[in-house]
């Protein structure tokens, strides 16, 4: 398959990403008595995972996620010669989809943008975290979900179930990690929202950026450390 089609399925497959789980948070969480919430958006995250990685799982790798993609090359599984264009097809995707939610959104009478699903710390967390835990919480939310998709993904591992235990992890990362972050472990998608958020959060997207990427390498080590031949 070409670089061409794996990228333009990357750029579709963060698409969905972004609108299925940043689009229930913007458009449906907040409805009162009929809202998602905050388990309603983690499983909307997480299915769209799973409906992308049976659509163009044998396609691109279905990374959606420049942290994901980073943390593939160093752990053997990708080439770091494709890296820039997957991250850039990735944050395309994203801000296509955030583009879509602002304007169905903005069709709301009195519709304000607001935080838009973004990512942050301090004041900007949805439960106020401070800097350090929310980089912590990056960390390490980044570095399991590479952990278990290098496990789910790896040629010994059962066949076919990757797609549902990749998508049930990033779920549950939600349902952890919403009050501290609002969650990102994507720097695409952390990027999309803070486009339309504002000035403060694209201030701290840097951290959004940083701690899933340094995440998603300890996670892909750790991984091939353990699963090695001894």
């Amino acid at each position: 398959m070409s670089l061409t089609k794996r990228s333009l399925a990357e750029l579709i497959g963060t698409f969905w990403l972004v609108l299925g789980g940043c689009g229930s948070a913007v458009l449906a969480a907040g409805i009162p008595d009929l809202g998602l919430g905050y388990l309603g958006v983690s499983l909307a995250f997480g299915l769209t995972v799973v409906t992308m990685a049976y659509a163009i799982g044998h396609i691109s790798g279905c990374h959606l996620n420049p942290a994901v993609s980073v943390g593939l090359v160093a752990g053997g599984r990708f080439s770091a010669k494709d890296l820039p264009f997957y991250v850039v097809a990735q944050v395309l995707g994203a801000v296509l989809a955030a583009m879509v939610i602002y304007v169905i959104a903005s069709g709301q009478e009195g519709f304000i943008v607001g935080g838009f699903a973004a990512n942050g710390y301090a004041e900007l967390s949805p439960h106020k975290f401070s800097l350090q835990a929310a980089f912590v919480c990056e960390v390490v939310m980044t570095a399991v979900f590479l952990f278990i998709i290098m496990g789910a993904t790896d040629k010994r591992a059962p066949a076919g179930l990757a797609p549902l235990a990749i998508g049930l992890t990033l779920a549950l990362i939600h349902m952890i990690s919403i009050p501290v972050t609002n969650t990102s472990v994507n720097p695409a998608r952390s990027t999309s929202q803070a486009l339309f958020a504002g000035t403060a959060y694209i201030d701290q997207l840097w951290l959004f950026w940083l701690a899933p990427i340094v995440g998603g390498i300890i996670g892909a080590l750790v991984y091939n450390f353990i699963a090695a031949d001894d």
